[in-house]
């Protein structure tokens, strides 16, 4: 249930709903808005009497949410989230293009690709120092020395940084460097990673599992929201099926269904679904075409030599081809 206050409604009169919802052994969670302050009611088996709440002082409804993530759902929060990660917003209305190689292999490696990723407007950094591979024998990432060298290319060129977290023995180093955390598709169903996400100070990536239908997904999400953490971004990057022409296959069916169903931001990462070089830019384009807030591709100076993933990565000049074209497909849709 979700209890919406008066526009004028007093601290003390939102302590007193509160208190009520507590008393009764449910969560109560606050969740500012535009204009009003709504709490939500957590944690509680059944349905709630809204006749506990309405006619106090400062309540204005008590609204049923028949959806199983309360949080999440856009009956809780009408209004887009919007996420602010240093100079950068996503969410309605930005188009956020993320841009970097699947791992951070060196320091001028990095470098290099930072500069040409901003160079072709790119407004985030990605970048694995923590690699999930399939094989133990291929390259696991560079851990902490990672870590630095994307704190070197945030202040070097003024971008923000996002790279995956793995487990939670590690999660505190890499929200000390990150200025989003990324939980990645083998690990959306991880939920003690998901509770140790929600106490976390930065935006949480939650990248898509594999196999995850919508509410699966939706529900991983409410495992971070429900432990504190309001800014969750959902990261469409392809399920997996029969087909053997591409990586995965990009569900971007997904992309206005999530929007119907949430308030948090979507962004795609075309890189993963296509496995394929020559697939990311028409598959970038249709990714905002269908209305996603952003994009993160994989981008490598040398792919031929990259240590995961160079086949899908595009060339630095490929990368400002595709800024190029999905910020006319953003601009068309926007001024139409």
């Amino acid at each position: 249930m979700l209890i919406v206050m008066d526009k004028k409604a007093t601290a003390e009169e939102v302590q007193r709903v509160v208190d009520i919802i507590e008393s009764k052994g449910f969560t109560a969670r606050p969740i500012p808005g535009g204009d009003r302050v709504s709490i939500g009611i957590l944690n509680n088996e059944g349905p709630v009497d809204p006749a506990l709440f309405i006619g106090l002082s400062g309540v204005k409804d008590a609204i049923p949410v028949t959806r199983p993530y309360k949080l999440v759902s856009r009956e809780t929060k009408p209004n887009d989230t919007l996420i602010e990660v240093g100079n950068v917003i996503i969410g309605n209305g930005h188009l956020t293009l993320i841009g970097g190689p699947c791992a951070i292999e060196s320091e001028a490696q990095a470098m290099t690709i930072a500069e040409r990723v901003k160079e072709a407007g790119g407004h985030i950094f990605r970048g694995g120092a923590y690699k999930p591979r399939t094989s133990p024998y291929t390259f696991q990432g560079m851990g902490l020395a990672g870590l630095k060298i994307l704190a070197k290319v945030r202040d070097t060129f003024d971008m923000p940084v996002v790279t995956e977290v793995m487990d939670t023995e590690t999660f505190d180093r890499v929200e000390e460097y990150a200025d989003i955390v990324q939980i990645g598709t083998r690990n959306m169903q991880n939920f003690s990673l998901l509770k140790r996400a929600g106490q976390c100070r930065r935006p949480i990536m939650l990248k898509r599992g594999m196999s995850a239908t919508l509410d699966e997904w939706l529900m991983a999400a409410e495992y971070i929201m429900a432990g504190g953490n309001p800014n969750v971004i959902l990261c469409e990057r392809g399920v997996r099926t029969f087909v053997r022409h591409s990586r995965n296959t990009l569900d971007l069916s997904v992309v206005p269904v999530v929007q119907k169903e949430s308030h948090l931001p979507i962004i795609v990462d075309p890189s993963h679904a296509a496995g394929k070089r020559d697939q990311v830019i028409p598959l970038s384009r249709a990714s905002v075409a269908v209305g996603a807030h952003g994009l993160m591709v994989e981008v490598h100076h040398e792919p031929q030599n990259a240590l995961s993933d160079g086949a899908q990565s595009l060339y630095p000049e490929q990368f400002t081809r595709l800024c190029r074209d999905v910020r006319r497909v953003h601009d068309m849709l926007k001024d139409g």
